[in-house]
């Protein structure tokens, strides 16, 4: 059996952060009352081979807003609108979901999905490049989730940091992308991706003003949470 911890290890294949074993036994542990829209979206995203976070991130993600009574998301790279169900979930009916993504077909589904799922009134999808749509918004946010094109990832991370509110947070999913970020030799998705996600987490990390720590369930989530003043 491969030693699934060795630094020396080049195929960022095999770099699985938390074995699939463990990720069965904590998917076992949820609640098993399944939402049906919920269903239909990770459906749709398994047949269509669609990115999501999946069930245990998405709860990670609600989890946390819950737990800083967050009102106010915005996320950057929202697709058709799987993290932005656990987000409208956590925010209630008086908070507000900030969706961002180039796709008008995405919208459309996020629609029909959180239409179904009633928490649509709590969302407002924009359509278009998130650091264009994020430059247009006004005030601070509860958190700043980000899952757009890991290339732009640093200059997101430099935009949402002082727009998150002291004691809110900056999420950002893939930042372990899927090992390359801790071997020597790896092939890319897109050439300069793994760079960029190695300087944005640095970034966080090195930043006075945040607490951070990174969660490796499935692809690695980064949590980094704005000190008080």
């Amino acid at each position: 059996m491969t030693d699934l911890q060795s630094p020396s290890i080049a195929n960022p294949n095999v770099l699985i952060p938390v074995n699939p074993a463990i990720e069965d036994y904590m998917r076992g542990l949820l609640d098993h009352t399944d939402d049906q829209v919920l269903m239909e979206m990770e459906m749709f995203a398994q047949k269509n081979n669609f990115p999501i976070v999946g069930r245990l991130v998405g709860v990670f993600l609600e989890t946390m807003a819950k737990m800083i009574n967050a009102q106010c998301v915005f996320e950057f790279g929202s697709g058709y609108g799987y993290s932005a169900y656990w987000f409208a979930k956590a925010v209630g009916s008086t908070g507000q979901v900030i969706c961002s993504d180039a796709d008008l077909v995405n919208k459309e589904k996020a629609r029909q999905y959180l239409s179904s799922a009633k928490i649509w009134d709590r969302i407002d999808f924009r359509t278009g490049m998130a650091q264009d749509i994020f430059s247009r918004t006004d005030g601070l946010f509860d958190i700043c989730y980000n899952d757009a094109d890991k290339g732009d990832y640093p200059e997101i991370w430099l935009m949402a940091k002082d727009r998150i509110r002291p004691g809110g947070l900056y999420i950002a999913d893939n930042v372990l992308w899927h090992g390359r970020v801790a071997v020597e030799q790896y092939t890319d998705v897109f050439p300069g991706w793994t760079e960029a996600i190695r300087e944005h987490n640095q970034l966080i990390f090195n930043d006075p003003d945040f607490e951070a720590f990174i969660n490796p369930t499935r692809d690695g989530v980064i949590v980094a949470r704005r000190k008080n003043d």
